[in-house]
């Protein structure tokens, strides 16, 4: 086996897809920060991350093409503090998760130690487009053409087996 998920000829154009797939196999997670994704909506969505003892200064978001990045970087406390027992990291996060194709992030907000992205999917819009199918019995006539342009620089023998091999593909 391939590996590879879109191997019928019927699916053209889904190498993207492809590779999407792969690298969201690939990303691990430890779990940390844990988050919720909630529908709130008929096109909305809620991605809700516990980032408690984190400041807005400390976070960041981003949309990096069809991924929405969430970093997230404590700086350490300078003053001089002695911990007995630490069971409150203090450790730097990336979570990161793929959009589909049209996704928009709506706002973020904090609130008592949540961290709260409203993404919205709007509806796709149907497209049709009729193709034009047009008669063209000058297409067989320009191809040998073409072809018979190229074997002009060859020998007398090739360019006579070239003609009888395109008059046998006019005649099928």
């Amino acid at each position: 086996m391939s590996g590879r998920l879109f191997t019928s000829p019927m699916f053209l154009g889904f190498d993207h897809l492809e590779q999407i797939l792969e690298r969201a196999a690939k990303s691990t997670s430890d779990g940390y920060p844990p988050y919720n994704i909630e529908q709130i909506g008929s096109s909305s969505l809620r991605i809700t991350l516990a980032v408690a003892g984190f400041m807005m200064e400390d976070l960041q978001i981003t949309q990096e093409d069809n991924q929405l990045v969430i970093r997230g970087r404590q700086l350490e406390d300078n003053e001089e503090r002695v911990f007995l027992y630490r069971g409150i990291a203090a450790r730097q996060f990336q979570r990161a998760f793929i959009l589909a194709e049209g996704i928009k992030v709506e706002r973020a907000w904090m609130d008592n130690g949540l961290l709260h992205i409203d993404i919205i999917r709007p509806k796709p819009e149907t497209r049709i487009r009729h193709i034009e199918i047009v008669q063209n019995s000058n297409a067989r006539r320009k191809s040998y053409n073409k072809v018979m342009s190229q074997k002009v620089g060859t020998s007398d023998a090739y360019r006579s087996g070239a003609i009888r091999s395109l008059q046998l593909t006019e005649k099928e």
